[in-house]
């Protein structure tokens, strides 16, 4: 794979920021795609600069947050099956070197971030308290999830600001809580590989919280994700290709949820990554509606 390519040394780099299992930057991206998409002028396609560096962002934003994660989850991760191999808990990798390594990829962070507008390098600045917060979460509360929603889908607000230096909250509210509500459906099922091991360690997780009514809860997000498109495409003044997408993609996931085995890890596993495409159709709804205008 990828990692193969890369100098030895580098190599516990790039596992430790998880450049091979690439699903977590696209789960960070396609939120910022969606609203760089939606605040594009009518008619046009959306800003590929801007696009690709919120992809670069995404990269390195979410591998700073595996090192967090993994510098506070170091001992726990060493007791579960899943993680025990993760650098910092296999020792490939000092927790010195971690945090200098953490350093560096926020510095390159900071260099996308400055070549925004100012509002929004104010705005992105206001996600870092999320990101470093986040990996405790799982310790205190039973909706580590939800945190997680709200953090990974700050580029919702994020992109519109890129585009336009302010925020139009009609739109831009509904897609960012619309994306926690997704965010809520995959990483809870994500979150089923590792119950067992999360029991005996003590780690919460709304997968344990849902206990016998997890596919309650997780189609009532899926439709709150949806209610909360709708909402977006209404204030967006999208039109019937945004909204075919958007139907098709939330009637995708309640089928899905209806259909998976919570207590199979590699179903789950599927799932979770099947989200990568989930999140393509949705901007690929917002890219043809805006350019055809249907």
């Amino acid at each position: 794979g990828l990692l193969s390519l890369l100098p030895r040394p580098a190599r516990p780099y790039a596992r430790l920021m998880r450049l091979d299992k690439p699903i977590g930057s696209w789960l960070l991206a396609w939120p910022s795609f969606w609203s760089i998409a939606l605040a594009a002028n009518h008619g046009t396609l959306p800003d590929m600069q801007l696009l690709a560096l919120f992809g670069s962002g995404a990269v390195l934003l979410r591998g700073a947050g595996c090192t967090i994660n993994d510098l506070w989850d170091r001992d726990l991760d060493s007791k579960v099956e899943r993680t025990r191999q993760r650098p910092l808990a296999a020792k490939d990798i000092s927790p010195l070197s971690a945090v200098a390594f953490l350093g560096a990829q926020l510095s390159l962070g900071l260099m996308i971030l400055v070549q925004l507008n100012t509002y929004s390098q104010v705005l992105g600045a206001c996600a870092l308290p999320l990101v470093a917060a986040y990996p405790l979460m799982k310790r205190i509360t039973n909706w580590p999830q939800a945190v997680l929603g709200f953090t990974i889908n700050w580029g919702a607000l994020l992109g519109w600001s890129a585009v336009h230096g302010s925020l139009d909250l009609n739109v831009t509210v509904p897609l960012y809580l619309s994306g926690v509500a997704w965010t809520l459906v995959y990483d809870t099922i994500y979150a089923h590989q590792d119950k067992v091991d999360d029991i005996k360690v003590g780690i919460k997780s709304t997968a344990l919280y849902f206990g016998q009514n997890n596919k309650r809860w997780l189609s009532a997000f899926a439709i709150l994700h949806g209610l909360g498109l709708a909402s977006t495409g209404y204030f967006g003044g999208c039109s019937s290709i945004f909204y075919a997408s958007s139907f098709a993609g939330t009637s995708a996931l309640l089928w899905k949820i209806k259909t998976i085995n919570l207590d199979n890890p590699k179903e789950c596993m599927d799932a979770f990554t099947q989200n990568k495409w989930y999140g393509l159709l949705i901007f690929a709804g917002i890219v043809g509606d805006n350019y055809f205008q249907l």
